[in-house]
């Protein structure tokens, strides 16, 4: 199982879960201790601020980043849940989340996980970098920046609610 949350329910999902494997998606000036509970083997780390496009003095997510995302993700044995997070469990970690569902299920239909991202995950507002750069990494030809922006903006929220991510 995919979980994905905020930074604050971090220990807690990891605890709830019984995962093994964790992504972060954060700044890089927040340390994210690896959770209790998991090798730090199994913690990937990728720092880049929740920018769309270049700003002066933040990094946005490249390429490297996501290339390194699908290693993780496709190297992961499914034997125990995954956690994916970010800040607030909205943005990077729901792109991640979307990524991730379209890297394990290469037949799967784009807009049809999408459509489950936002059942699953109302305030889902996935980062559109990271969706662009998944989706030409995986060879979908744009249908996954076409299926998010089918979804629109989630539902404005402070932080999201932690939910799971079906992934087969």
């Amino acid at each position: 199982m995919l979980h994905v949350c905020s930074l604050s329910k971090l220990p807690e999902t990891v605890a709830a879960t019984g995962a093994k494997s964790v992504v972060t998606l954060i700044n890089a000036e927040m340390h994210v201790p690896t959770p209790e509970g998991i090798v730090p083997e199994q913690h990937l780390n990728l720092s880049f601020n929740d920018i769309v496009d270049p700003v002066d003095g933040l990094v946005p997510a490249s390429e490297q980043h996501i290339e390194q995302f699908l290693t993780f993700i496709q190297s992961w044995d499914r034997q125990a849940p995954l956690v994916i997070h970010c800040w607030a469990g909205i943005s990077r970690s729901t792109a991640g989340a979307y990524v991730a569902a379209c890297a394990l299920n290469p037949e799967a239909d784009e807009y049809q996980l999408a459509e489950l991202l936002r059942t699953r995950s109302p305030s889902a507002t996935p980062n559109a970098r990271i969706v662009a750069m998944g989706d030409r990494l995986l060879g979908r030809e744009g249908r996954m920046i076409d299926a998010i922006r089918g979804i629109g903006r989630g539902a404005n929220a402070f932080e999201g609610t932690p939910f799971v991510m079906p992934i087969d």
